[in-house]
């Protein structure tokens, strides 16, 4: 689960970096029509370029390369949680265990190659390098004859990991007077050894900004405001050591601990069954109620029995698992500025906050005509 997690951040992590805040403009200053007619576009890309440069589009260079760093810190939400011990039956735990916090965060060093594929269409690549640590505060929670839930059990784990991750993304743009809006959109694969299927995530991150120009020629400064919208794949799969998964050090002490509680728990739930008259356990309501006490005890009990029989190899055990999981927040604000020293070099940095979600880039970039 926490090589999931860590995939996650992985993902979130290389999406967050998307448009360099280069556009076509259209200036309505007044240009010579001879002028424009005779300008000459000496590069192959963007397509249409000579077209747009002729009717009066200011383009940028149209190729890039771009370095960036990128940190950032987000929560998740984790559900339908089904757990199984050394490749055995899979409990269900979703009405037992409850995730108290379980927030990722992750550093990295993003590559992004781009060209202008259109004059209002830039596609690029994304290659990434990232350290991501998680973090899991857990509890295991069962009822009582009064349907009144209480902890059991707690227990937190985290966990470091290395990654490399790959994607691909495009960007619509249009510029009006140094005014500009983009369109960022981007999809990436983050593949991990603990998961049987690659995490897949898709990011729509618009902006909206505003170009100031210096009096040299071609150095100006942008700043914008935007969105930042993630989705990824529901459900995830995989297996991963128990050591992996909880800290091993007084493991045995809280399933010993567990026991008692689940044993507890079913005698109060038993004799409360037990106290009501054959038309009282007709009633729907205290069947539900019974029902779902038997449920959450039976898998609290079939998780302890596992963990036991794991623990008593734990160098070798193993933990299979199936879950769904959605960020805390979809969207979250971000807030930039970039500094344009020339057509060929710029830096930028945003920063994004608001939500469950934090983060922040720094990079500089680097344009050629192709």
């Amino acid at each position: 689960m926490l090589k999931f997690l860590a995939a996650f951040m992985i993902s979130l992590l290389v999406c967050t970096q998307s448009f360099g805040q280069v556009y076509t403009n259209k200036s309505f200053d007044k240009i010579d029509p001879d002028s424009l007619k005779a300008r000459e576009y000496p590069y192959v890309l963007p397509i249409w370029g000579e077209k747009a440069a002729k009717k009066g589009f200011e383009l940028p260079y149209s190729a890039g390369i771009s370095l960036n760093y990128i940190w950032q810190e987000s929560g998740l939400v984790i559900e339908n949680l089904q757990v199984g011990f050394n490749n055995g039956p899979m409990i269900n735990l979703d009405e037992s265990i409850r995730f108290d916090n379980a927030v990722s965060e992750a550093s990295g060093v993003n590559f992004r190659p781009d060209i202008w594929l259109f004059p209002f269409l830039n596609v690029y690549g994304l290659f990434v390098k990232a350290k991501t640590s998680t973090t899991i505060d857990a509890s295991l929670w069962l009822p009582d004859a009064e349907n009144n839930w209480s902890e059991v059990t707690s227990f937190s784990s985290k966990a470091e990991f290395d990654a490399t991750s790959v994607g691909f993304g495009l960007t619509p743009t249009m510029g009006v007077s140094g005014i500009w809006m983009a369109l960022d959109m981007n999809c990436l694969w983050t593949d991990v050894s603990a998961l049987n299927e690659p995490v897949f995530t898709f990011v729509f991150a618009p902006r909206f900004g505003k170009t100031f120009n210096f009096k040299k020629p071609n150095r100006n400064i942008a700043v914008w405001v935007g969105g930042f919208r993630l989705k990824f794949s529901s459900n995830t799969e995989g297996s991963l050591n128990l050591s992996e998964v909880l800290p091993l050090e007084g493991a045995q002490e809280k399933v010993d601990q567990g026991f008692a509680r689940v044993e507890e728990a079913w005698t109060e739930v038993q004799s409360w069954w037990n106290s009501l008259t054959p038309d009282e356990r007709l009633d729907p309501a205290n069947i539900a109620r019974y029902n779902a006490a038997t449920r959450a005890i039976t898998a609290a009990d079939e998780l302890l029995t596992g963990m036991d029989g794991a623990l008593s190899n734990a160098e070798t055990a193993t933990v299979q698992y199936t879950l769904d999981k959605y960020p805390a927040s979809m969207w979250n604000l971000v807030v930039g500025s970039q500094f344009q020293l020339n057509k060929n070099w710029m830096v930028r940095a945003e920063a994004g906050f608001l939500g469950d979600r934090t983060q922040f880039i720094a990079g500089i970039q680097y344009r050629f005509g192709l």
